[in-house]
């Protein structure tokens, strides 16, 4: 009998010594689990790239506040580039004229847009003035005069509306033609004549 108790323990010794020795089994749930599927890794991708074009477009700069004259591209247009020099001329039948050289004529169309290093001498009736480069005449913009930091406007000027960027200069006789017309202005510059206005950085 003892020894029979004797041999049953030595064998629980045994088990128990034997416990830690065998290699370990991998989870069904761990062993599968980090595999995708041809098709989930294809879906996963294509969601990761909405993310960073979404991503994109969040980072773009907030527009200018500074107006910009609409490009009328069904409309005629006349380019005088930069190396070309036009003098003497009556432009008509010209929805839109882009001067980047240089010109001396009159014309009444719709919009004049005057390149930076392109100037303009002469008369002018226009519905909308966009100038970054220099002007010199008599300007009849009927509904907008935008001037940017690089654009210098002298002269008899007659606006609808008028927007000057920091740096731009206008100066002569300068009169809204809202007033003349009875109306009362609702520009930011009033009737000016023979002053400099200038817009000055804040």
């Amino acid at each position: 009998m003892f020894e029979k108790q004797q041999s049953i323990l030595s064998k629980h010794q045994q088990d128990r010594a034997g416990v830690g020795t065998q290699p370990a089994m991998a989870s069904p749930a761990t062993s599968g689990s980090t595999s995708l599927s041809p098709g989930a890794r294809a879906h996963l991708e294509e969601v990761r790239n909405m993310i960073e074009q979404k991503s994109a477009q969040a980072a773009v700069a907030p527009a200018s506040t500074t107006p910009r004259a609409a490009d009328d591209e069904a409309g005629s247009r006349l380019i005088v580039g930069p190396d070309v020099k036009l003098k003497g001329a009556e432009i008509q039948d010209c929805d839109t004229l882009i001067v980047e050289g240089s010109v001396e004529a009159t014309m009444d169309s719709r919009v004049i847009r005057i390149s930076q290093g392109g100037a303009f001498r002469g008369k002018v009736g226009i519905d909308i003035a966009e100038i970054h480069g220099d002007f010199e005449g008599e300007l009849t913009a009927r509904q907008q005069l935008i001037i940017h930091a690089t654009g210098r406007v002298r002269g008899q000027i007659r606006y609808g509306q008028v927007f000057i960027e920091s740096g731009g200069i206008l100066s002569g006789d300068i009169q809204s033609t809202r007033e003349t017309t009875g109306l009362k202005s609702t520009s930011s510059t009033p009737a000016l004549p023979k002053v400099v206005a200038t817009a000055l950085a804040s």
